[in-house]
């Protein structure tokens, strides 16, 4: 789909084993590493390239034709939030495939995918064998990788590991963000609770049901699903003591790396249990939920990353179709006696969420907020809204 490689620089993909894939550049060409990970989404990669769950990522898409329907604008909304995208940026480090497509189509593109990895300085990689490549993760499991381009040397390059970092810190709010449907409002962290409080009693004169949503990486469309259910939405960082706050209900949010590295949202989380307010949690949400109870979490070999993932609720005949990111897992026989397993993935038999037996407590590894689908568990948002 490109017509002319003779103006692109030969790019390489080194995988911590040795092993080489050469192909072509058609973004930054800026030397990157980080952990490579495959998705098996056909479409969807403004979204995916958007989601703050990708930082610290090599994304490699398995559906070969990448690029055919370029990119929609960075609008935004009178609150703040995008319109199309899921944050402000884009998170991963790089972007590779099989075949990009030069030419694009479609009513809403503004520009190419091209144009737009070049602007935000994020390499694209095209003409490597991602079957080839997708296999040996799939065998070998998620590894570290680099991106280098022809003419620099390849030889040892000592790379952060992935666990390791506290990516959800990179990627939360640095402030508190009050969330109207046609408005917001952001305050600093050292702000009194007592004034946060203040300013919810006053903006809550019809009465609006106050979330506090605690941002390890969130998604836009978290938030969006929120306020299309009349709900005022407090965004605080991963790490802020939210207990003081006058709200009705808590949401944690999804995000990037080791849920291993953030103690300080676990201690939180775990202190907010203590009483019966509802709490929902999505994808890194679950497992900081499930820490909280007691549980353990564990690192999947490849993770799951796609639009069809099968889960059925624990219990019951029905089963969905799921959009999913995300490389860790709760270890459902830590759960303690308390809680019990909501959904389970139907290819592998991982935990797909939890519930508290007696408590309005639950949550979803999956992403039934997922913008570009499938929208089966959208259902999630109205349960946790009547709990209110």
């Amino acid at each position: 789909m490109i017509k002319d490689m003779r103006n692109r620089k030969k790019a390489i993909l080194i995988l911590e084993d040795g092993s080489q894939f050469e192909g072509w550049s058609f973004g930054a060409e800026k030397e990157v590493a980080g952990e490579v990970v495959f998705n098996t989404a056909m479409t969807g990669y403004p979204e995916s390239l958007t989601d703050p769950s990708y930082a610290g990522q090599l994304m490699v898409l398995t559906y070969p034709l990448v690029g055919n329907y370029g990119v929609p604008p960075f609008t935004i909304m009178d609150n703040g939030l995008p319109v199309y995208m899921e944050s402000e940026k884009i998170h991963v480090e790089a972007m590779i495939v099989s075949d990009y497509s030069e030419e694009y189509s479609h009513w809403n593109a503004c520009e190419s995918l091209e144009s737009w990895l070049v602007r935000e300085g994020i390499p694209g990689v095209t003409g490597i064998d991602t079957r080839a490549l997708t296999k040996k993760i799939r065998e070998r499991g998620v590894m570290m990788g680099r991106v280098v381009f022809e003419g620099v040397d390849k030889g040892q390059w000592e790379m952060e590991n992935y666990g390791d970092i506290n990516y959800v810190d990179r990627v939360s709010c640095k402030e508190i963000i009050i969330y109207e449907n046609n408005a917001s409002r952001s305050f600093p962290v050292d702000t009194p609770v007592d004034e946060i409080n203040c300013q919810l009693s006053i903006d809550n004169c019809q009465s609006r049901k106050r979330v506090v949503l605690l941002d390890c990486g969130v998604k836009a469309n978290i938030i969006r699903s929120l306020l299309n259910r009349n709900l005022t939405v407090v965004r605080v960082p991963w790490n802020y003591d939210f207990n003081g706050l006058d709200y009705d209900g808590l949401f944690l949010s999804n995000g990037p790396g080791d849920p291993d590295t953030c103690e300080a949202a676990v201690r939180n989380i775990r202190e907010a249990l203590q009483g019966d307010r509802p709490i929902c949690g999505i994808c890194m949400g679950n497992q900081l939920l499930a820490k909280a109870g007691g549980a353990t979490i564990y690192k999947l070999k490849y993770g799951h990353r796609s639009h069809n993932q099968p889960v059925r609720m624990v219990g019951t005949e029905r089963c969905f179709i799921t959009s999913q990111n995300h490389g860790y897992a709760v270890d459902e026989k830590t759960l303690g006696a308390d809680w019990e397993p909501l959904f389970v993935n139907m290819n592998d038999g991982t935990n797909e969420g939890i519930r508290h037996r007696t408590k309005p407590f639950f949550s979803s590894q999956f992403h039934p907020e997922a913008c570009g689908g499938p929208l089966d568990t959208d259902f999630i948002f109205d349960k946790f809204t009547a709990l209110l």
